[in-house]
């Protein structure tokens, strides 16, 4: 939180020096950025694997079973416990981790927690795709759900921090460009190894390891962001981060002195980030803090990210059509965050924000109009 608020003030807009786009920085910003990769490949992937007949019949044959009983319909075939606990464990996880993820960023520093959430990743990585019984499967859901919970909360805040206030919107939405890139490759992933039996599911699950590994990797060669290591103390290594993102013809030494001052301030008042955010004058920020991604989540998004495959299989879809229509959701939603980049800092958040609210609107509306005839 206190990393945060330091990022803002020391990236201020006016900064000229700090406008400059540098090889240095979308190599990093690559590197952040493809923690949303890690997040993106598992939802894309477990929609799929769950409509897997061979993975179906190895942790869940009852699921099966009522597939062949049906007689018309297969909705709610899926109606499953324990399938249920498989794919929503992650979730629960995740919801854990980002609660003691801010602390944990504060003393690891933002690199820190990347390389941590990424060893995590791979670990419930390894336990998915050598599982032989449904406990392995939730176990290392639980894992992948820690991994993902500390890398979604770093790699926003990195992106924010690291990149040129110039450049920020776009870079900023690397996380979520690498989102939807993992989802349409993990939906491809399915679309070609559903044919393989046993080892289908399994390659699908394990793959999420390598995208994993390049980011735990690669975050090991790049430099933490200077306000979290400022707020560690580290002034020395945050200038040297500076020129790094920056170039070293720029002028770093006045935005690394308002980085200073800003947490010298904050350590001045003595006030614990967390409740500092709770005073009446933050009180709108945290608000749209909570507001926006909470609303974002109740449009019932993730749902049709994770359960899509499922969705498309429950209304009459054969098993080839319901993973081609993952890919098909998978491919409007990584032109749309094309669109997106381009337009962020050309047109403003608040424009996105209005457009994207109508439009959501709007499906939801064709989709309560037409619901009857979907499942009919």
């Amino acid at each position: 939180m206190a990393g945060g608020v330091i990022a803002d003030h020391g990236h201020a807009d006016n900064n000229a020096h700090a406008s400059k786009l540098t090889s240095s920085v979308v190599f990093i910003c690559i590197v952040a950025g493809s923690a949303g990769l890690i997040f993106g490949y598992d939802v894309g992937v477990t929609g799929g694997v769950t409509t897997m007949g061979p993975f179906l019949e190895k942790f869940f044959p009852f699921v099966l079973q009522r597939m062949a009983d049906a007689k018309q319909s297969q909705y709610c075939l899926f109606d499953s416990q324990s399938l249920t606990a498989f794919t929503s464990s992650l979730n629960i996880a995740g919801l854990v981790s980002s609660l003691i993820a801010g602390r944990v960023t504060t003393i690891t520093g933002r690199k820190g927690i990347l390389i941590i959430g990424g060893s995590i990743f791979m670990i419930g990585t390894a336990l998915n795709a050598f599982a032989f019984n449904v406990w392995m499967l939730i176990v290392g859901r639980l894992l992948l759900g820690f991994g993902v919970g500390f890398t979604n909360q770093a790699a926003p805040v990195y992106l924010s921090e690291m990149a040129p206030p110039k450049w920020r919107g776009t870079l900023s939405t690397g996380f979520q460009f690498f989102l939807t890139l993992g989802v349409i490759v993990a939906s491809f992933i399915n679309f070609a190894v559903a044919r393989l039996g046993d080892y289908g599911w399994r390659i699908a699950l394990g793959a999420g390891g390598i995208p994993a590994f390049v980011m735990t990797v690669g975050a090991l060669f790049i430099p933490d962001t200077p306000s979290s290591l400022i707020q560690r103390g580290k002034v020395n290594e945050a200038r040297r981060s500076l020129e790094t993102v920056r170039g070293n013809d720029s002028d770093t030494e006045s935005e690394l002195n308002e980085l200073v001052t800003h947490n010298e301030a904050i350590k001045a008042a003595n006030q614990d980030p967390y409740k500092l955010i709770m005073q009446r004058r933050y009180r709108p920020h945290l608000v749209l803090t909570i507001a926006i991604p909470s609303f974002q989540q109740l449009t019932g998004i993730n749902v049709i990210a994770f359960y899509g495959p499922v969705l498309f299989r429950s209304i009459g879809f054969g098993s080839d059509g319901a993973l081609i229509g993952g890919i098909i959701l998978g491919t409007v939603n990584i032109l749309s965050t094309f669109v997106s980049t381009y337009a962020i800092d050309r047109v403003g958040r608040r424009i996105l924000f209005l457009q994207a609210g109508a439009q959501i609107l709007l499906c939801q509306v064709c989709i309560r109009i037409f619901r009857d005839q979907l499942l009919c």
